[in-house]
């Protein structure tokens, strides 16, 4: 008896062995998946991405998480999060000077599907004929108008065609604001949250005429500043016709221009596509959208066009993560749901790939009509060529706050923009 109870225990222990090894056969055979981790620049866009991200999970079964920098903290954010356990397998690179700083971690996707949706070769981020980035949002900045306000001064949108007669209107606009109750421009903030709109896309217009006309397709290592008295004129124009103390400008943030705007305080206002939800406070059918004429090529001058959102590949995390993000990718630029939600909400992109909708935005609906009149010419976005630009684009911050509540002179802002450049430019070859 002892001995067919022994059997049977050994024959149950045998069995139980088996069934141990029959399930870990079966998990081994279970596909492995990696995981999504973007990290994500546009922090205007935080819910949208959100929400994609768990509609792509609940589809597809695989975790995506996203992260958003706070605004003008992104460099420093990717920085901190590349280096830990689990780091981005998906973030942003401005360009090719950022490119440049992050280059080690960037996969070739050259043999990869998305490349392949892009309608042009314009929106891919190469380096010695590989392909390291994809545009997926081509943008466009001026001058959002209030055009309802406009006509309350008595003038319409059409009158305004150069320089000198957006001086003229903003100049007795402001002259009669009190009478009128509004002002021609909302505040410059020189906050963190608001300077980027000066020291960046303000200081696009001169590098755009100084590099088309010594025909510079790569970053310099110096610059003239050839136009800066013409970018003096557009900034002396917007501090000076405006509600705001001058000499309070580094305390006024980006959220007051918006405030000023929606509130119907302002008619012009310094800012992008991505600013459409805002303006539609004032009723879309009052929106306009001008240039911000330079006084060069007035009669030819568009809108500020172009892109410095490219999505990159962290070529350091495991092949399981890198395939779960190009499919992540793929998925974004083709399928109904991301092509949708990218071309509507506060995202309202106008995405670079051939399955892409027209975004129900109509700052990007003005700036394809003056596309397809081709009376004008887009001024493509150089800031990116700027050497390390959080430092460079400080230092302008600085001398534009002090020229601007009189403790300084023109000259030091010539001199953050042009010596400041290579200053920089130096410091980032060390």
């Amino acid at each position: 008896m002892k001995k067919w109870l022994s059997l049977a225990l050994v024959f149950g222990l045998l069995l139980s062995l088996c069934t141990g090894c029959k399930k870990t056969e079966e998990e081994e055979e279970k596909p492995q998946v990696g995981k999504v981790y973007y990290l994500n620049f546009k922090p205007e866009a935080n819910d949208d991405w959100q929400a994609l991200a768990k509609k792509y999970t609940d589809e597809t079964g695989v975790e995506v998480k996203v992260l958003t920098a706070a605004s003008g903290d992104y460099e420093r954010t990717l920085g901190v999060e590349i280096d830990k356990e689990n780091p981005p397998t998906m973030f942003q690179v401005n360009g090719p000077v950022g490119l440049s700083a992050w280059k080690d971690y960037a996969l070739d996707l050259s043999g990869s599907k998305v490349y392949k949706e892009l309608i042009s070769d314009d929106f891919a981020l190469k380096d010695n004929g590989k392909v390291y980035g994809i545009a997926f949002v081509y943008e466009a900045y001026g001058l959002i108008t209030n055009k309802k306000l406009l006509k309350d001064a008595g003038y319409d949108i059409s009158e305004i065609k150069d320089f000198e007669s957006l001086k003229t209107i903003a100049e007795d606009i402001h002259k009669r604001s009190k009478e009128l109750g509004f002002d021609a421009f909302t505040s410059s903030g020189l906050d963190g949250s608001s300077s980027w709109r000066f020291s960046g896309h303000l200081t696009n217009l001169p590098l755009y005429y100084e590099f088309t006309e010594g025909n510079v397709t790569t970053q310099p290592a110096t610059i003239k500043g050839t136009y800066l008295d013409q970018f003096k004129a557009v900034w002396d124009l917007y501090i000076r016709n405006s509600a705001t103390d001058p000499k309070t400008l580094t305390s006024k943030t980006g959220d007051d221009a918006v405030a000023e705007f929606k509130e119907g305080k302002a008619v012009f206002y310094q800012n992008g596509t991505w600013e459409y939800a805002n303006a539609t406070a004032i009723g879309k059918e009052n929106i306009g959208f001008l240039p911000i004429y330079f006084n060069v090529n007035d009669e030819k001058q568009g809108l500020c066009a172009g892109t410095e959102n490219y999505w990159v590949v962290n070529s350091q995390v495991s092949e399981l993560d890198r395939q779960a993000t190009l499919d992540f990718m793929y998925w974004l630029a083709t399928s109904e749901t991301a092509t949708t939600a990218l071309a509507g909400g506060e995202m309202g992109f106008t995405s670079p790939f051939k399955s892409a909708k027209k975004p129900d935005n109509g700052l990007y609906a003005i700036l394809d009509d003056m596309l397809e009149e081709g009376k004008t010419t887009s001024i493509q976005w150089m800031f990116p060529y700027t050497p390390n630009t959080d430092a460079w684009r400080a230092e302008v911050v600085s001398a534009l706050a002090a020229y601007s509540a009189g403790t300084g002179e023109w000259e030091g802002v010539r001199k953050a923009i042009v010596d400041g450049w290579a200053k920089q430019y130096q410091a980032s070859k060390q």
